[in-house]
C-alpha cells in the first residue's frame, strides 16, 4: 500500500509490510521523532512535553499498525481502530486547553501540536516514512522557530491587549486619560472578576495605537514600560 514511498523503497521490502522487523522500525522512529518535538515542548515548559508527546506518537503508530493487521486478515476491514484513534486524541487535546485568570488561552499550541502529531504517528504506523519526516520537520519548525517572528509581528502591530491592576478602581479614568494623551485608543475595557476581594481593580484592556509616531517608534514592550511608571498602576503586561 505503501510501496510508492522513496524512503521505504531505500530501506528494502522489509519496511513495507507488517513484520516485526518493520513494526519494531516503526515504533523507534515514532519514539525518537516524537521525543525530539517533546523535548523542545519541555525546554518551554509546557504542559504537554517529553513524555506526553511520545505516548500520543506510541497511541498513533500502534493503532494503525493494529489495523493494518486485522487488514490483512480480513481486506474488507476498515480502519475503525485508527478512527477512533484520532477522535480520542482529539478530545484530549481540546481537554489540554485551558482559560486563565486573566482571561487568556492557554494550551492552545500544545493542543493542536498534540493533534497534529497524533497524525504523524498514523503516518509512521502506516509505513509512510517520507511524508511522516515531511510533517515532522515542519512541525518542528513551527514550533521552535516561528514563535520568535509571531513574537516580533505582534510587537510590531497596532492593536494590543494588556492586564491591568489599579490599586483603586478611581484610578481608571486617570488611566484612560492618559492612555489618550499618549495617541493610544482603547478599544475595549473588561473589568475582571477573579481578582475580586484582592483589594485592586483588574482589568483586561485593548488598545489600538492612533498615534502616527507611535505606530513609528515606539514598540508594545516600551510602551507598556512607559504605563507601568504610573504611580497607581500596581501591575501592567501585555496578554
Amino acid at each position: 500500500m505503501n510501496a510508492w514511498d522513496p524512503l521505504a523503497k531505500l530501506f528494502g521490502e522489509w519496511s513495507v509490510g507488517v513484520g516485526t522487523a518493520a513494526v519494531l522500525f516503526r515504533i523507534a522512529l515514532s519514539l525518537v521523532l516524537s521525543a525530539i518535538v517533546g523535548w523542545e515542548r519541555s525546554s518551554k515548559r509546557h504542559s504537554a512535553g517529553l513524555r506526553t508527546f511520545m505516548l500520543i506518537s506510541l497511541a498513533g503508530t500502534l493503532v494503525m499498525i493494529i489495523d493494518q493487521y486485522i487488514a490483512r486478515q480480513n481486506p474488507s476491514h476498515i480502519f475503525i481502530v485508527s478512527g477512533a484513534a484520532v477522535i480520542a486524541i482529539s478530545v484530549i487535546s481540546i481537554n489540554s486547553i485551558l482559560f486563565s485568570s486573566r482571561n487568556q488561552i492557554k494550551g492552545l499550541t500544545t493542543s493542536v501540536g498534540l493533534w497534529t502529531w497524533s497524525l504523524v504517528g498514523l503516518l509512521i504506523g502506516a509505513g509512510y516514512y517520507t511524508i511522516a519526516l515531511v510533517a515532522f520537520a515542519t512541525l518542528f519548525i513551527e514550533l521552535y522557530w516561528f514563535p520568535s517572528m509571531e513574537k516580533y509581528l505582534k510587537n510590531r502591530s497596532n492593536h494590543f491587549e494588556i492586564h491591568l491592576e489599579l490599586k483603586n478602581s478611581t484610578f481608571l479614568q486617570d488611566f484612560v486619560t492618559t492612555i489618550r494623551k499618549l495617541g493610544l485608543t482603547i478599544d475595549d475595557i473588561e473589568l475582571n472578576p477573579a481578582y475580586s476581594g484582592s483589594g485592586l481593580s483588574v482589568y483586561s484592556v485593548a488598545i489600538s495605537i492612533s498615534s502616527a509616531e507611535l505606530k513609528k517608534y515606539k514598540t508594545h514592550a516600551e510602551i507598556i514600560e512607559a504605563l507601568r511608571t504610573l504611580e497607581y498602576v500596581y501591575h501592567i503586561e501585555e496578554i
